[in-house]
């Protein structure tokens, strides 16, 4: 045994008792070293090159073989493996993902696809070399400082002189202990523009850009710190009627697991789908068949919600410098790195100065070595120390002009020159080489004054040269937030058992109510006037005598709940109109006064606050004289749950029956368009659309032309090239000019849209074909500037009055031909005057949300001998109450 081993447990035989030698420190040492280890040598970027360690000698060994062709990818793993301490499937594996960026190595044969996630063959069937843009900004061997490699036979790079952002142009990610990294790709263009910005001292801001492509959302990006967060999301447009089709997908998928999760949905319940074809080769092309009657809006919504066709992301910006990990953002990192490769080229020109002067030096001294015949003053020495003297004596008199004293080296570099040089040595060539020097020298002088022009200049080729065809790939958007509870599908049964008071999925023997999600909620009233809401489950306890129980709609104004209720035993009944919006879940609520024994005459739902009217019958007691008479809700005002409510009667109510169906007593919704998330809302945000009543539907135009009316759901999405959209009016004719590609004219057409449910094109099929001008205006004006003929004058334009020039007819008509010259371009231009018929308003009443009226209203109600009274009173409160 060791001495060491003998010191870390020690028997004490005198008192029997253990002497424990504590190793807490001895871990704590080797953890911290093997942190370290990690930290530095495997998981996290360098800030100086952007490069893993293993990645840095990988490029190394790559510019070692480098001789222009393609070498085997096992040829350089094992070239690597000389400065690399671990095996050659980390070596390879990380060699694919550099690869795989399209960046640095210039690959041949199967390196994979990110996009469906296939792994790259086998290293000895694949080939690379490195790309002309590495050659170009990672490699200088002059300005590289070096140190040994880990077993002390080769010299390896300490960091190599990368010209360019490239940590953030590739992104990277590692997971070390006790911290990791995660720094998202930019892209290659913008970066360049950022560097230029910086240089010039003004502001710029860089968002990252996934080669998988997408739509993102940067809003919470918090410059790739930690705490922010990236919204990415697949490219899902509608395909025809019952297909999806998903085109670009999320960064950090792939096609395998965006369909897992696609199917996974489809199990649980979530969405509904018939099939998925994936198509995807060099593009992403995943078609999802919907069955019959399923929205394609809403399914586009709930693959959001439900699916990895959106994915958040984390971004942790964390670098080592100076051997030490460090948190920055991309704006840092973006700064410093230019910065850096300001620096490398300053760097770089001073050799470069340095190298020029010192051939000027030597071509200067070649040349007074030659003209004045110094070579022959050494024919008569016999000593290399009397050569060395006599050259020397000989330059004294013509080397006032250099830039630096003559050195023994220049002495001993003159006596190589060959005799065959010297007898073919050509003044004039001589001075022009030297000429040739000092314009490259002041050339390369006035870099170095005007440094930052250089850099800029340097940026600006980069861009020029390897830009094309890099150009921004994610689209940046943002994101309005999806809700589950309304995109989700319907995908099981609620059931009620009325009496007994119990909701739920598993009571198939009692009665249905509606289909419902397994994330619902559910609202429920009972006889009692209480309310509650909760979660859909397969059994809940509500309380008994269950008077109505729906899907509940978190901040809904439009659902009106219409209720006369007896306060307490033999109380008075009271009539009110309310909404529900918020709520506690699981919360019971009283809905009548408090009073015990209260219960509820009549109850309605009403999803657009419609008002009936109802019949109320009181039963024969003492001198009543009339004992029936109606009760109109359209005279309630809403107000909140809360509220007491109206004075119905004092007396006892026999029964109420319904004597007339109602009709919405609410204003018509407002629906706004905002333009920034291309989503309906009606929180006022963006441009007013129209108001909407229950039938009402908003018309489309696109520029591909496309023609379309929808209802104005708020799940509805919108074409990117939509060019139109407005309330839609029937009897309000439609007006365009196309050009027809199969006869190559311009044609006028007027046309009605005829089947409301239908999705219709309006200009021919032909591929040539295209949507000049589209108004929806009543007498739209149109004006046409003709192109020049030669030889001749240039004709006046043509207004034309689309009204007078053709009727309105078929949506699939040809048109009238607009004219047979040639045609430079068509506007549209003021419309002439038109009236259009007002619409017949309905009855309006406002939905109050507050529990106080704070103005007096007038409303029928009947008074205690049974007539009908406009006469009320309000208490201090703001109470109505009826006599």
């Amino acid at each position: 045994m060791s001495e060491e081993n003998e010191n870390l447990i020690n028997n004490n035989n005198d008192d029997n008792q253990e002497t424990i030698t504590k190793v807490t420190g001895m871990y704590k040492d080797w953890f911290l070293d093997y942190a370290s280890y990690v930290i530095l040598e495997r998981a996290v970027p360098a800030i100086e090159d952007g490069f893993k360690p293993v990645q840095r000698r990988i490029m190394h060994s790559m510019k070692d073989l480098d001789d222009g062709r393609y070498n085997k990818v096992a040829n350089i793993v094992g070239h690597t493996m000389q400065y690399h301490p671990h095996g050659d499937a980390s070596i390879a594996d990380a060699m694919v993902q550099i690869g795989q960026k399209d960046l640095l190595i210039d690959t041949q044969g199967n390196w994979g696809n990110i996009l469906t996630g296939d792994r790259a063959a086998a290293s000895r069937y694949i080939e690379a070399r490195l790309s002309k843009f590495a050659l170009d900004v990672v490699y200088n061997p002059k300005i590289t400082e070096w140190q040994a490699s880990y077993d002390g036979r080769r010299k390896e790079p300490v960091n190599l002189p990368v010209m360019f952002p490239l940590l953030l142009a590739q992104g990277g990610e590692g997971i070390a202990v006790g911290l990791s990294t995660k720094i998202l790709p930019h892209n290659f263009i913008e970066l360049i523009d950022a560097s230029v910005k910086h240089l010039q001292g003004k502001r710029f801001t860089i968002l990252p850009d996934f080669p998988t492509a997408g739509i993102a959302d940067f809003t919470n990006y918090n410059d790739g710190l930690r705490g922010g967060k990236v919204r990415v999301r697949a490219k899902i447009s509608q395909y025809d009627k019952n297909t999806l089709v998903i085109t670009e997908i999320p960064f950090g998928t792939n096609t395998s697991s965006l369909i897992d999760s696609i199917l996974k949905a489809n199990d649980k319940g979530k969405i509904k789908i018939k099939k998925i074809e994936d198509n995807t080769a060099a593009d992403v092309e995943i078609l999802v068949h919907l069955p019959s009657g399923i929205s394609p809006d809403k399914t586009i919504d709930a693959l959001y919600a439900f699916t990895n066709c959106e994915t958040s992301i984390s971004p942790l910006g964390c670098v080592i410098e100076d051997n030490k990990p460090f948190f920055v953002g991309v704006t840092e990192m973006l700064r410093r790195s230019t910065d850096n490769t300001v620096q490398l080229l300053k760097q770089e020109l001073e050799i470069k100065l340095g190298e020029f002067e010192e051939q000027w030096h030597f071509a200067s001294l070649e040349r007074i070595f030659i003209e004045n015949r110094i070579y022959r003053d050494i024919e008569e020495e016999e000593t290399w120390v009397g050569v060395i003297r006599a050259i020397d004596k000989g330059l004294q008199p013509h080397i006032k002009h250099l830039k630096r004293a003559v050195t023994d080296e220049d002495i001993a570099r003159l006596t190589e020159i060959r005799i065959k040089r010297i007898s073919k040595f050509d003044i004039d060539k001589a001075q022009q080489k030297i000429d040739a020097l000092e314009d490259q020298i002041a050339e390369v002088k006035h870099h170095l004054a005007n440094l930052i022009d250089y850099a800029i200049a340097y940026f600006t080729r980069l861009k020029k040269e390897y830009g094309k065809g890099r150009e921004r790939q994610t689209e940046i958007r943002v994101f309005d937030d999806v809700d589950a509870t309304k995109v989700v599908i319907r995908n099981t049964k609620l059931y009620v058992n009325r009496e007994e008071g119990f909701v739920g999925t598993s009571l198939r023997r009692d009665e249905y109510v509606c289909d419902c999600s397994d994330i619902d909620d559910i609202i429920v009233f009972t006889k009692d006037g209480k309310m509650m809401v909760t979660k859909v489950d397969s059994k809940t306890f509500i309380g008994k005598g269950i008077i109505h129980v729906a899907v509940f709609k978190k901040k809904d104004k439009r659902t009106i709940y219409n209720m006369i209720y007896r306060d307490g035993k033999g109380g008075p009944s009271y009539v009110k109109r309310f909404a529900v919006t918020s709520i506690t879940r699981d919360r019971e609520y009283d809905l009548t006064n408090g009073t015990s024994n209260s219960i509820v005459n009549y109850f309605s739902a009403n999803p657009n606050g419609e008002a009936e009217v109802v019949t109320v019958m009181l039963r024969q007691v003492g001198s009543i004289k009339k004992l029936k008479w109606d009760l109109d809700f359209a005279d309630i005002i809403i107000k909140g749950r809360a509220s007491k409510g109206n004075l119905v009667t004092k007396n006892t109510i026999k029964r109420i029956e319904l004597k007339e169906k109602g009709v919405s007593t609410l204003k018509p919704r407002k629906i706004w368009f905002d333009d920034t998330v291309e989503r309906l809302n009606v929180d006022g945000r963006g441009e007013l659309v129209g108001e909407f009543r229950g039938e009402d539907r908003i018309l489309i135009i696109t520029q591909s032309g496309l023609i379309k009316t929808i209802i104005p759901e708020i799940t509805a999405r919108f074409d990117n090239d939509m060019i139109v959209m407005e309330k839609w009016i029937p009897k309000k004719p439609i007006s365009a000019i196309y050009f027809d590609g199969d006869k190559e004219r311009y044609y006028v057409k007027r046309f009605l849209v005829e089947n409301e449910n239908k999705i219709e094109s309006f200009i021919t099929d032909n591929q040539n074909s295209q949507l000049e001008i589209v108004s929806t205006d009543w007498r739209p004006m149109a004006e046409v500037v003709f192109a020049k003929e030669r030889g001749k004058d240039r004709k006046d334009n043509l207004q034309v009055n689309l009204e007078e020039f053709i009727a309105v007819k078929g949506v699939n008509a040809l048109g009238n031909q607009l004219t047979r010259d040639k045609v430079n371009q068509i506007n549209l231009i003021d419309s002439l005057p038109y009236e259009a018929p007002e619409e017949m308003p309905a009855d309006e009443m406002e939905v109050i949300d507050e529990e106080v009226v704070e103005n007096k209203e007038s409303v029928v109600k009947p008074s205690e001998n049974g007539e009908a009274s406009k006469d009320l009173d309000i208490d201090d409160e703001g109470q109505i109450t009826l006599f």
